[in-house]
């Protein structure tokens, strides 16, 4: 059993940065891909971020590439969304995923996971 908690949302305006920081914890993190989703109001669950704990090999949805930085630190086994030049689209709640998958790559394209974490709000105004 893996528990995630998210932080670090918030509301900011168009062009900001924000930090989201998961948490982890109940087991090894080692064979495990780490990811961000999100959902928007009235819209299904978006993949954002992932990256494979054993390696740090990482992808990115077309819509965040070049603006969010997924990142882990294995000491404090936490998993990091940096975000940059957020934009009003970028408003929805984000969540914590982990899953027992093979790459970063499979995460994105089957958009499933094992984990989630509960979520946290983040705000774009314009």
């Amino acid at each position: 059993q893996v528990h995630l908690v998210e932080s670090g949302g918030g509301l900011v305006q168009a062009g900001d940065s924000l930090r989201l920081s998961c948490a982890a914890s109940g087991r090894s993190l080692e064979s495990f891909v780490m990811g961000w989703f999100r959902q928007a109001p009235g819209k299904e669950t978006e993949f954002v971020a992932a990256i494979r704990w054993s390696g740090g090999t990482t992808h990115y949805a077309d819509s965040v590439k070049g603006r969010f930085t997924i990142s882990r630190d294995n000491a404090e086994n936490a998993v990091y969304l940096q975000m940059n030049s957020l934009k009003p689209e970028d408003t929805a709640v984000y969540y914590c995923a982990a899953d027992l998958g093979t790459s970063a790559q499979t995460m994105g394209a089957m958009g499933t996971a094992d984990y989630w974490g509960q979520g946290t709000q983040v705000t774009v105004s314009s």
